[in-house]
């Protein structure tokens, strides 16, 4: 309720300055980039409306033009919202105002509020409002943004990983990379680090050691260390060791690569591993095994594909606002000269690696083997929040070469693996005869166009559901790499 008995907490005073700064800030990003338009009086209502997950007898309506909590044993207060007929314009600042009043009577009155703190009342809007926006979208809260700014402090080529010890303001090193520069240096996990390039450390504000730390590559930089009561200065030279994900293994005379995930480094990963295999024989195919692999950088993603294409489109993203629609083209060589290519796929294969599945499989460069992946087509864009939080806002659409938008329809195979083994087995020995097993669906999910109905795409995934890897998969590669002569007319060419 929100005049109920006053609460253990009664000198705790809700921080509605910052919260309306909070609001302000995340409304503009939502009202401007979001992939779809969003009227403001609904953003507003929808704020309010996720209060009832902590409390659930308080709610909130709008009538004429003015925004109220509702649930109250008494009338609560009452909040205009600015008129979207009015000739000033309107601004996220004017709407963010009423909302953050209300949710300070919210907090005040409700006892069940009162005992959580303020920023768990914005998670909790938040997710309403992403809930009914869409599901990628997301409120990422104080604590979890600054240990994600903490985590990316000295990757940048350092080979260590800063932490706050004790109960002051120190800061030690708390991982170490083998082999990496500061491991070389004779640094130890422990060790306090109070300054670098003689700026001061502090637990207290970890991220501000972030631009010192995150300088170009083969700059070096200087830290002073606390070691038993010693003060030393060490200066490492940056050598960036981006963390494997690629691995190479032959087997049957085919190149397995397995690819685990999409970060800096992983085109230039690609491109050695497949310069050293061809240094020892020319495989008769090559498989990309993609199962489980979650995504990550778009613009890796990209490269990656790239690596076996020529000229031409790989991905391109389209969103309302006037930035958020690029156009991806490869730039060639075909660094596989022409191989015979398998993709592997699963139902956990999304997003960066559905980008890298829908381009080669849509450019006849790869034959897709597995099951329908998981649908991930939506790129976010990261907003940093007056309040230390951060929110991811969806704010593009992933759509393939053909067109077809990667979102809740996923990259459909070649070759389904997710029937059965009798299916599957029936499917290669169509392939063997030259004829395309999913033809018809896959021209069908090529006709697909922005927006797809949910009916729609789950009836097109019904063809080949997703599912997850199996060890039958790497079969299915070996066979159909016996048929690579007849690809033709299974990829569509």
């Amino acid at each position: 309720m929100l005049c109920g008995a006053p609460s253990r907490a009664q000198d705790a005073v809700f921080p509605t300055a910052e919260t309306r700064e909070t609001l302000a800030t995340a409304y503009a990003a939502i009202l401007d980039r979001h992939l779809s338009a969003v009227a403001p009086r609904d953003l507003a209502l929808w704020t309010l409306l996720g209060l009832a997950a902590l409390d659930p007898e308080l709610g909130a309506e709008l009538r004429g033009g003015s925004l109220r909590l509702t649930g109250a044993g008494t009338p609560s207060p009452v909040r205009a919202l600015p008129n979207p007929q009015a000739r000033a314009p309107q601004t996220a600042m004017s709407l963010a105002e009423p909302v953050a009043a209300l949710l300070d009577a919210a907090w005040r009155g409700s006892p069940a509020l009162r005992r959580l703190p303020p920023e768990r009342v914005l998670q909790a809007a938040f997710d309403e409002v992403f809930h009914r926006l869409d599901p990628y979208s997301r409120y990422v809260s104080t604590a979890e943004a600054r240990a994600a700014r903490e985590r990316r402090v000295g990757q940048s080529g350092l080979g260590f990983r800063l932490g706050a010890v004790g109960r002051g303001d120190a800061v030690a090193i708390v991982a170490l990379t083998p082999g990496g520069p500061a491991s070389l240096g004779g640094l130890r996990r422990g060790d306090r680090v109070l300054a670098v390039d003689g700026v001061p450390v502090l637990a207290s504000d970890l991220p501000a050691a972030t631009a010192a730390l995150e300088s170009p590559s083969d700059a070096p930089v200087a830290l002073t260390i606390l070691r038993g009561g010693r003060r030393r200065e060490v200066v490492l030279l940056r050598a960036p060791v981006p963390p494997a994900t690629v691995q190479a293994e032959w087997r049957d005379d085919i190149l397995w690569l397995r690819m685990t995930g999409f970060s800096s480094g992983t085109d230039v990963q690609l491109a050695a591993l497949l310069e050293d295999a061809f240094r020892t024989a020319l495989p008769r195919g090559i498989v990309l095994d993609l199962r489980g692999n979650r995504g990550g950088v778009l613009s890796q993603a990209v490269a990656v594909a790239d690596t076996f294409l020529g000229d031409g489109e790989i991905v391109r993203t389209i969103g309302r606002h006037r930035e958020s629609g690029r156009i991806y083209v490869a730039g060639g060589p075909d660094l596989a000269a022409g191989l015979p290519l398998v993709v592997l796929v699963d139902g956990r294969t999304a997003s960066a690696a559905e980008v890298v599945a829908a381009a080669l499989g849509d450019r006849g460069r790869a034959l897709v083997i597995g099951s329908s992946t998981l649908g991930k087509g939506f790129v976010q864009l990261l907003v940093p929040l007056p309040n230390g939080a951060e929110l991811l806002v969806s704010w593009s659409r992933l759509v393939a070469p053909r067109g077809w938008p990667i979102q809740d329809l996923g990259v459909m195979p070649h070759l389904c693996a997710s029937l059965g083994a009798e299916a599957a087995a029936r499917d290669i020995a169509r392939l063997a005869r030259g004829e395309a097993p999913m033809a018809t669906a896959l021209a069908q999910q090529r006709a697909m166009r922005v927006p797809v109905s949910a009916a729609d795409a789950l009836r097109l995934r019904g063809a080949c559901p997703p599912a997850d890897a199996r060890e039958s998969d790497l079969a299915l590669a070996r066979a159909a790499l016996d048929h690579a002569h007849h690809w033709h007319l299974a990829l569509g060419n």
